[in-house]
């Protein structure tokens, strides 16, 4: 009887160090995982101004007929998210909707510029349709070409100094908030944010061995 408890508990401490090591194999492999599926930022496209450069300055009258300065040193020192959109494009209005809530988060450091080009009449009311009252909305063929825009919907991150802080091509609220982020952090995209992580995490190795 008593020989058949020590083995019952063998068998439990057996089973208890074999459910450590598969939970340990469960936290690497997630950790695995996770790397892999970390959020990307917006896709870099490199065309137009370079991050870094000297964003072209514009004098733009919005929709409402109200001036807007697009690069150039800031009136009010917040920086420039600079969206470009077009009201035939599906994913510009599912982003257009989040911008309320980004400007009442980021508002005190952005200020949001909405830019296309076309027929104003087709622009107003998609202007009135969507509620973007809120928003300067600058109708430009050289804003666009300044910026070499070939896909939509795109933006760019101009500072208060009128410098190119971050741009790309954006299909969800992660890609825009990636761009604001970047900024934030003094990178040109969250990649290589990333980039620069993985590059220090592995010169910090050997140092690590040396002592």
């Amino acid at each position: 009887m008593q020989s058949a408890m020590v083995v019952s508990q063998i068998m439990l401490w057996g089973v208890v160090v074999v459910l450590g090591l598969v939970c340990l194999a469960l936290v690497r492999q997630i950790g695995v995982l996770y790397e892999r599926i970390m959020p990307v930022g917006a896709l870099v496209v490199d065309k137009g101004p370079a991050v870094g450069a000297t964003a072209p300055a514009f004098e733009l009258r919005d929709l409402r007929a109200r001036t807007v300065k697009v690069g150039g040193m800031a009136d009010d020192a917040r920086n420039t998210f600079l969206f470009f959109v077009s009201p035939t494009c599906p994913v510009c209005k599912k982003l257009l909707a989040l911008l309320p809530s980004l400007q009442g988060k980021e508002g005190r450091h952005y200020r949001f510029v909405l830019a296309s080009d076309g027929p104003q009449d087709e622009h107003e009311a998609f202007y009135r349709k969507a509620g973007l009252e809120a928003f300067p909305y600058v109708l430009s063929q050289e804003l666009g070409m300044a910026y070499h825009i070939g896909r939509l919907p795109y933006a760019v991150v101009i500072d208060s100094e009128g410098k190119v802080r971050s741009k790309g091509l954006v299909n969800n609220r992660e890609h825009l908030e990636s761009l604001l982020e970047a900024n934030e952090l003094g990178m040109a995209s969250i990649q290589e944010y990333v980039a620069h992580q993985h590059q220090h995490d592995a010169d910090a190795l050997p140092q690590a061995a040396q002592h």
